[in-house]
């Protein structure tokens, strides 16, 4: 006996049902996201009109003369250069170093799901959690640095340096989040057919060969996924900032995050904060796109 299916899910659905059905389990995730995702988002772009320092309803229109305000200051443009510096940094060292990483202990090696849970231990922590910590061993009075210098600098006090506390910022996050790319790449890794393999150990292919012709060709798609995450974390730093250095000194470390909170929300200005936030989505929206385009045939 055959049975007819009239429906996408299952059989012997009528259509109607099933749209019924996708309907009533789709309305609740579109409520939850429209509150708490596309609500907030339009009130700022409605409060970055005016002049608001957060009591009462704003009534003081002034146009984009925020934006104007916003885009005039040295002290985003500088934040903004941060932000490019740890996108930067973090793509040099993270993704390169987990790929590597990831194709020696994808291997059958003694000891290679204790290397992985080792390397993954830091990303758990929290953002907060692993900037104090790392605050505490980078003090120049009785941290780590108080006792051995860096790099063989005779420079004690890493974050109260401005021509070092963004690198140590810089380090810390990609020790934060190396264990994460790591696991991706080794799940990546798995997903690639190992006759592959013994089919270019039979043509008398290298460890070189078979990784710039097997290996990177076939985990594209996986380095592109790893490097739009940089990118994102890159530009939304700021727990991290908050812990280590608040941003300074002297805005040396200031990301453009904080300087939202810290010119916008700390500072009572709400209008002009909104108006740092609208920027910051579209920094954020322009360099998403730009890096799916670029890697558009592997996303």
């Amino acid at each position: 006996m055959k049975t007819t299916v009239t429906g996408p899910f299952a059989p012997g659905i009528p259509q109607r049902s099933t749209a019924a059905l996708v309907t009533l389990f789709l309305c609740p995730g579109l409520l939850i996201y429209t509150v708490f995702m596309v609500w907030p988002v339009a009130q700022a772009a409605m409060f970055s009109f005016f002049d608001w320092n957060g009591f009462g309803w704003p009534t003081d229109f002034t146009g984009f003369r925020n934006f104007v305000s916003v885009l005039n200051d040295p002290l985003f443009w500088k934040a903004f250069g941060n932000n490019l510096y740890l996108i930067v940094f973090m793509m040099a060292t993270v993704v390169p170093v987990a790929l590597g990483l990831s194709v020696v202990i994808a291997r059958r090696i003694p000891f290679a799901i204790t290397f992985r849970l080792i390397f993954f231990l830091p990303y758990v922590l929290a953002d907060l959690t692993a900037g104090l910590i790392w605050r505490y061993l980078l003090d120049g009075d009785y941290g780590m640095l108080s006792e051995i210098s860096l790099f063989g600098l005779d420079e004690a006090y890493v974050l109260a340096n401005p021509q070092l506390a963004l690198t140590a910022v810089a380090v810390v996050m990609v020790w934060k989040s190396f264990g994460f790319h790591l696991i991706l790449f080794v799940a990546g890794l798995q997903q690639i057919d190992h006759s592959l393999y013994e089919a270019a150990e039979i043509d008398g292919a290298g460890p070189f060969q078979k990784l710039t012709r097997i290996t990177i060709p076939l985990l594209a798609p996986t380095i592109a996924l790893s490097g739009f995450f940089v990118v994102i974390s890159s530009i939304q730093a700021f727990d991290m900032i908050m812990a280590m250095t608040t941003g300074g000194p002297s805005r040396s470390t200031s990301t453009m995050v904080h300087y939202l909170y810290a010119d916008g929300i700390a500072s009572m200005r709400i209008g002009f904060g909104s108006a740092i936030g609208v920027v910051i989505f579209f920094i954020t929206l322009a360099f998403s796109a730009t890096y799916r385009k670029l890697s558009g045939r592997y996303a």
